[in-house]
């Protein structure tokens, strides 16, 4: 007997990465071994080198092939043993574990549009649909469209044993949004990854492609953003260390480097309107959905929980959001004694 592994792992395209995968049979029971690949078809090697090597370090259930069958992420490392310069997992790994005791938990909601023929799936052939306003968390047939992927997309998450929380269709038409959390920094951005790639291969199916971009469409129409919500134990504790967390993300020089890290083309998307902050400003506020950082109502009210940084775009590196917000706000945190 043998079984189906999707080996799945992030490439080196630029300015967005994205996902790939291919599969290898493997008698059942057999571990998962290390795998190469052709990173010059990747954009992570010349062709005169161009091997490169997949190091597993997630498996679960493959809820499309079913069975024993697995999907399983994988690092991408040299030949000489090394992380790739293009693994972004490899850099959160030492931040995550210097401040593994402040126990950082993680909740990602990551927007998405489904195109299909070259235009937002229910878009007209020509022209706009009505104005933005009744998508939002909509129902029925005039409102709501996608919604058979978004099923099947949440039924394979559960059956794969992704920590999916949450989906609901989003602002625009053909735009969604599924949450994942919480869970460490490690953990979230893992599975975050898996959920695309689940997302991607069943809207495949369908002849609909996902798309991640942060603009989808220009004008008067929301962008897609990956709402990053943040808390370590103090900040579920006490009042004191939210603040401290967010005054951290707008200290000198932090505003720029968490906007260099937050995805492409976030000008575009942070620019004071369709309840976003400007990108080269910061703020931060009780329930404003126009600030950077918004701090929940309920927050303020118990006097403990969780911050959304609401600036990370939906085409994130999840890697690199939450080695920024994990390095910044738990390195403040330490200094001003609330561990």
């Amino acid at each position: 007997m043998s079984y189906k592994a999707e080996y799945i792992w992030i490439d080196g395209t630029e300015p967005s990465a994205k996902l790939r995968s291919k599969t290898r049979i493997l008698p059942d029971g057999a571990d998962l071994p290390d795998w190469g690949f052709d990173g010059s078809s990747t954009n992570q090697a010349p062709g005169d080198n161009s091997d490169c090597v997949l190091k597993p370090v997630l498996s679960v259930p493959d809820p499309i092939r079913g069975g024993d069958n697995k999907l399983v992420l994988c690092e991408v490392y040299l030949v000489d043993g090394t992380p790739h310069p293009t693994n972004n997992r490899a850099k959160l790994r030492p931040v995550a574990e210097k401040y593994a005791a402040q126990d950082a938990w993680f909740g990602i909601e990551q927007e998405y549009t489904f195109f299909q023929a070259g235009r937002p799936l229910g878009f007209p052939e020509t022209g706009f649909p009505a104005p933005q306003g009744p998508y939002y968390c909509g129902v029925g047939a005039d409102e709501v469209f996608g919604r058979e992927i978004v099923e099947e997309h949440l039924e394979a998450c559960l059956l794969a044993g992704i920590k999916v929380s949450g989906i609901n269709a989003e602002v625009m038409p053909g735009q969604w949004e599924f949450q994942i959390g919480p869970a460490g920094p490690l953990e979230v951005s893992d599975h975050l990854w898996l959920a695309r790639w689940l997302l991607y291969r069943i809207a495949e199916d369908h002849d609909v492609a996902a798309s991640i971009d942060a603009k989808p469409v220009k004008g008067d129409w929301n962008g897609a953003g990956a709402h990053t919500n943040f808390s370590t134990k103090a900040m579920r504790e006490s009042y004191d260390a939210i603040i401290t967390a967010c005054e951290s993300l707008g200290a000198e020089g932090k505003v720029e480097e968490h906007i260099a890290g937050y995805g492409e083309g976030i000008a575009d998307r942070l620019t004071g309107l369709h309840e976003t902050a400007p990108y080269n400003e910061f703020s931060y506020g009780v329930s404003n959905r126009g600030a950077s950082v918004r701090i929940p109502w309920q927050v303020e009210v118990e006097k403990k929980g969780y911050i959304e940084d609401r600036r990370p775009n939906a085409n994130i590196d999840p890697y690199n959001v939450t080695r920024l917000l994990v390095n910044t706000c738990c390195e403040a945190l330490e200094k001003a004694g609330q561990v």
